[in-house]
């Protein structure tokens, strides 16, 4: 890389028919990751800007762009040597610019909706969230429905909520509020009603339409019953939901990130993220992966293929995101053995969840990646052997880098089995702290330490991908770092960390959101690193998370700018 560095130096100052770059970033603390890996234990390699005694440095202090591709990568003084009389010449002042970061999996369709939506996020216990989507009600028209997300369905699962309050504070509108992670919904009587969901209808397989001693439903929805649910909710009109798209993409440029893996893409998400990308409007690159749960969209997709490219390159259609089992909160996950808070139980999975086998193995054999969502070990497991039997069958599929998404409870047998299959555990750091109150409730004290268990796992071998799973949990880009790295919460709680031994190092945990984002994308070859001719995507922070004193201080960082394919989508200097 220096040696061409040198040559476009040489060739810009003799006067070389080299048009002058668009914009130079310049004084600031650069890590290309352009250095090898880390070791499976998180040492850094040989060759990066890392020593014993000193620890980490940057590895270069500007970046110029021409165009949606870095030029070069070097010195300050070589870099702005290289400025015409239009170049945007940006003094990052310190600042600490990465390759652009990547949130794995997001549901960036419901984080617009939910903008719309009463937060409940946080909220402590029912007549609060009752209480709150009252001051909604008094400000909208009667008959029209307020929806909302966020309380918890893990913290809350001794205790859930029914209709009854809900429908006695809000009698006039529909009322119809997800839980944080979608594993549950709990409505009033108006929007059952609407709904059309009375005493005879039928819980769906693997899933629970709760009812009270009289067969009644009670307002509460568990695992694949929220579906039923969403199916029969009225649809934004596509104007509305490209505004949804697009606010909810803008917000997350303002958060550091450049592209995001959108997990469960519905068929009019899929048709939003196509209108948008030929009309030019996305801001952000969408990795976009169909939900495996419409099997008819799965399969017209096999039928089409791969949309591997975009005019614009902001678009990618070339994964499924199915579902194996439901979540560890709501009791949903598969288990090997027992919850260790109810006995004889041990969740719902596989067809009675809603994973059609054929439909995924199809779009599989079509060259298509699947996502599997899996969370318990006896999911991991079964999801584990479903890939294996498709690629055994089908060799060519082996190479499509499939994932498992959040992989959150793994028995140690199949740690190495990652590895062997080339499967990705495509995790969530915040999911570690956000449940660590109630996960070993769960799971008792043995089987809770093969939970979130990403330094075991990376021990093994397996390819690691870091995400929020948004709009569930805190998309904040320090508070993700923060998690990895750290293990603990806010607060810093616990001292050290929960189970301390599972922590990421600074570099993996960059790495995780950025070039190993890239490469479960298929993406390694134009993002992930700062080099000449990669595309110029990329993170400006106010903390370096390489050497940053404390947590907290992490914790406090704030995005100074971000960049996507050349362009400026975020400016701090211009949002104050």
């Amino acid at each position: 890389m220096w040696f061409r560095c040198i040559l476009l130096s040489f060739a810009i100052a003799c006067g070389a028919d080299t048009a002058p770059p668009a914009v130079i970033l310049h004084n600031g603390r650069v890590y290309t990751l352009a250095w090898d890996e880390p070791g499976r234990d998180g040492a850094p390699a040989a060759n990066a800007p890392w020593s014993r005694a000193n620890g980490w440095h940057p590895d270069a202090r500007a970046v110029v762009i021409q165009g949606d591709s870095i030029l070069w990568v070097g010195d300050d003084s070589t870099a702005l040597a290289m400025r015409g009389p239009r170049t945007e010449v940006i003094d990052v002042d310190g600042a600490v610019v990465l390759p652009g970061f990547v949130d794995a999996h997001t549901h960036v369709a419901e984080l617009g909706q939910a903008m719309d939506r009463v937060n409940l996020t946080g909220v402590p216990d029912e007549s609060t969230a009752v209480a709150r989507v009252a001051e909604r009600a008094a400000q909208v028209p009667p008959g029209e429905w307020i929806l909302g997300y966020g309380w918890d369905e893990g913290a809350w699962a001794n205790r859930y909520p029914d209709r009854r309050r809900l429908s006695q504070r809000i009698p006039d509108h529909p009322v119809v509020l997800r839980s944080l992670h979608g594993f549950a919904s709990w409505a009033n009587d108006r929007a059952l009603a609407a709904l059309g969901i009375t005493d005879t209808t039928a819980s769906p397989s693997g899933g629970e339409i709760r009812k009270d001693a009289r067969g009644a439903p009670t307002g509460l929805f568990l695992n694949r019953a929220v579906q039923l649910v969403d199916d029969r909710l009225p649809p934004p009109p596509p104007p509305q939901r490209d505004s949804q798209v697009v606010r909810a993409l803008m917000t997350l440029a303002a958060g550091g990130f450049t592209a995001v893996h959108e997990a469960g893409a519905a068929r009019d998400v899929v048709a939003s993220l196509r209108r948008l990308e030929a009309a030019g409007r996305l801001p952000l690159r969408v990795y976009a992966m169909l939900n495996g749960r419409d099997t008819t969209l799965v399969r017209e997709w096999a039928r089409r293929g791969p949309l591997r490219e975009t005019p614009s390159g902001m678009l990618v259609i070339r994964a499924v995101k199915a579902y194996y089992d439901g979540a560890l909160g709501s009791r949903g996950a598969q288990l090997l053995e027992d919850y260790s808070d109810r006995a004889g139980h041990r969740g719902v999975a596989g067809g009675a969840y809603g994973f059609d086998r054929e439909a995924v193995a199809a779009a599989m054999v079509a060259g298509f990646q699947v996502g599997i969502h899996a969370i318990g070990d006896a999911g991991n497991r079964a999801t584990l052997d479903f890939i294996d039997s498709v690629t055994r069958a089908t060799p060519a599929a082996r190479a499509l880098r499939h994932r498992v998404e959040h992989a959150q409870v793994v028995d140690p047998a199949d740690h190495p089995r990652f590895a062997a299959l080339g499967v990705i555990a495509s995790v969530q750091p915040p999911h570690a702290v956000e449940d660590m109150a109630w996960a070993g409730e769960r799971l008792g004290p043995g089987r809770v330490t093969t939970a979130y268990a990403w330094r075991t796992l990376r021990a093994a071998g397996a390819p690691l991908v870091f995400s929020s799973d948004l709009p569930g949990s805190d998309w904040n880009l320090f508070y993700g770092l923060h998690s990895a790295i750290t293990r603990q919460d806010r607060s810093g709680m616990p001292d050290g960390g929960w189970y301390p031994e599972q922590h990421m190092t600074p570099e993996e945990a960059v790495r995780g959101y950025t070039a190993w984002a890239a490469w479960a994308s298929f993406d390694e070859g134009h993002a992930g690193r700062l080099a000449p001719g990669r595309r110029a995507d990329l993170t400006v922070l106010s903390v370096d998370p390489f050497t940053v004193a404390s947590s907290q201080d992490l914790l406090a960082g704030t995005i100074r700018l971000t960049m996507v394919d050349g362009r400026i989508v975020h400016d701090a200097r211009h949002s104050r």
